[in-house]
């Protein structure tokens, strides 16, 4: 498995603005105002991947205190974090095609579903920076060279 790309998270955030506002400048006066629940479960999980990303990180670098990582785990804490980066990227974009689309209508609902579109933005920034943090942590650590020119262990036994 690859590392997540920015570019691709990008370019995934413009594709998810531009719908974000073709889709409000057609519908907004049929529309609610803007929800507060997807933005509060999304700030949740970027707490709750932050801290795992903390916690699975003293693991793998075998902290004092940190008790052994099981591998399984660390595979499923991967898939978490390149999917949650991958949402927050298309929630976040989709949030700044709103808000963008929001800034330029003048009407009293616009300037009243501006704090929402804010906090969508800055919850789905929160997750894609707490994903790949996650999916950094997951990575094993490079082993410091051993005596021996460099060699593995393996290798040098068998000399």
């Amino acid at each position: 498995m690859r590392p997540t790309s920015l570019s691709m998270l990008v370019v995934a955030g413009l594709a998810a603005a531009a719908v974000g506002w073709l889709l409000l400048s057609a519908f907004y006066t049929q529309m609610p105002r803007l929800p507060w629940l997807p933005i509060i479960v999304l700030a949740t999980l970027a707490i709750a991947e932050a801290v795992l990303a903390q916690n699975t990180s003293a693991r793998i670098q075998r902290k004092p205190g940190a008790p052994r990582v099981d591998p399984l785990a660390v595979a499923r804490f991967v898939v978490l974090a390149k999917a949650s980066s991958l949402a927050g990227a298309l929630f976040g974009g989709f949030s700044a095609g709103l808000l963008a689309w929001l800034a330029l209508e003048p009407t009293r609902a616009a300037r009243d579903d501006v704090p929402a579109a804010v906090g969508g933005v800055a919850a789905a920034l929160a997750l894609v920076g707490a994903a790949l943090w996650l999916e950094r942590s997951c990575r094993v650590p490079e082993q410091p060279d051993q005596k021996g020119g460099g060699e593995s262990g393996r290798q040098a036994g068998r000399s």
